[in-house]
């Protein structure tokens, strides 16, 4: 979110002398986008954020798509996928291209490692579970329904409470913002946004920690996971300041727009990045014209595609899809409503569906595997 904060202690000016109680100095980053033309945050570090120990690919990063096949619509059953793991292991790729990698997960453990993507930015989706997201810019504590956005760089780890918990994951190679229709020029959302800065979370507790021995933070790049070992806590921030930083938002705090007659999917559009947005299907109240039709008219993505990943609710213009469903409805062909669904609507007063939906304008592609948890019969449930 491009607003201004700042935690922990920093000083007055920047690129000047901030030393400890001792008299060393803390040892200042800035980390910016854009080649320093973006939002960018500046870090005072206990140690050098260079002091690595020692360098080693931990293993390749290389997801294998399946070959191109007839074009359909398809149906992943991904609420089945019960392993565990922890939040950056335990990804089960779904789909992706070059901009976006999606992926489900069951995080039970708590990471021992520290984790970055050196890509771009994640957005991971809370469909299940509580626990804390801990970075270098302090800790975040999340819960179902959470969105929590992590810039590219950095360094993290998610320790869940104990329990059944679920993630959406979307990894990119670029960024995510607010859609650029809800932003004035300076950046702030507009009063018709469906969402305002009030309803962003962000870092609760800025803890540095001073501990020495062996850490490990794997960082995501160019192909490959590298293992890099620090002799001091990557942890280690004892305060910034700037535009860059992870926080949270709520799906529930994500206020419908609505109108007389059907609205185009745009209007439930939240986040946005390089050839993807990413969307909010919340509880809301129907089309009020005396005539409308609620559940949306068949439609042809010719330019995009488009997939949901089903969270709660009965999902008005769908059947057979079950909470965790993945759908992709591919470019080139029309979909829609299922058969009966647009009769069904009409006098109905609202919708408590709950789906969060990704439309990429690159072609996905399905991940190898994926058809484990594929529903064969979705194509052809609309005669």
């Amino acid at each position: 979110m491009p607003f201004y904060h700042h935690m922990g202690e920093i000083p007055k000016k920047r690129h000047t002398q901030f030393r400890k109680q001792d008299g060393s100095l803390y040892r200042e980053q800035v980390m910016g986008t854009k080649g320093f033309s973006g939002i960018q945050s500046i870090l005072y570090h206990h140690s050098a954020p260079t002091d690595i120990v020692k360098a080693d690919i931990y293993a390749p990063f290389k997801i294998e798509f399946e070959e191109q096949g007839a074009l359909t619509y398809r149906h992943f059953l991904a609420g089945q996928y019960v392993d565990t793991g922890d939040a950056v292991n335990g990804r089960h790729y779904m789909l992706g291209n070059e901009d976006i990698l999606i992926s489900v997960s069951n995080p039970t453990q708590t990471m021992d490692y520290y984790y970055r993507n050196g890509d771009g930015d994640e957005l991971l989706f809370v469909h299940r579970g509580t626990g804390k997201v801990e970075t270098i810019f302090g800790t975040l504590s999340y819960r179902p329904g959470d969105y929590i956005v992590i810039p590219v760089g950095t360094i993290y780890r998610i320790v869940p409470e104990p329990g059944d918990s679920k993630f959406l994951n979307v990894e990119t190679n670029s960024w995510i913002s607010t859609p650029k229709r809800y932003r004035n020029e300076h950046g702030q959302l507009l009063e018709h946004s469906p969402f305002c800065e009030r309803d962003i979370r962000l870092p609760e507790t800025l803890e540095c920690h001073t501990d020495f021995g062996e850490y490990e933070v794997r960082t995501k790049t160019r192909g490959y996971l590298h293992s890099h070992i620090y002799n001091y806590h990557p942890l280690n921030v004892v305060g910034w300041d700037g535009y860059l930083y992870p926080y949270i938002f709520n799906i529930g705090d994500f206020e419908p727009i609505t109108g007389r007659i059907h609205m185009p999917p745009p209007i439930h559009e939240t986040f946005a990045g390089n050839n993807f947005v990413v969307c909010s299907f919340v509880p809301r109240l129907f089309d009020y014209h005396p005539d409308s039709i609620p559940s949306p008219y068949y439609h042809n993505n010719v330019d995009s595609d488009e997939v949901l990943y089903y969270v709660e609710g009965n999902f008005m213009s769908r059947k057979g899809v079950k909470q965790g469903s993945i759908t992709l409805h591919p470019s080139g062909i029309p979909h829609g409503p299922h058969p009966g669904k647009i009769e069904a609507s009409i006098g109905k007063k609202e919708t408590l569906e709950l789906a969060v939906m990704i439309d990429t304008f690159r072609p996905l592609s399905v991940v190898k595997g994926a058809a484990q948890l594929e529903d064969p019969n979705y194509p052809y449930s609309w005669v």
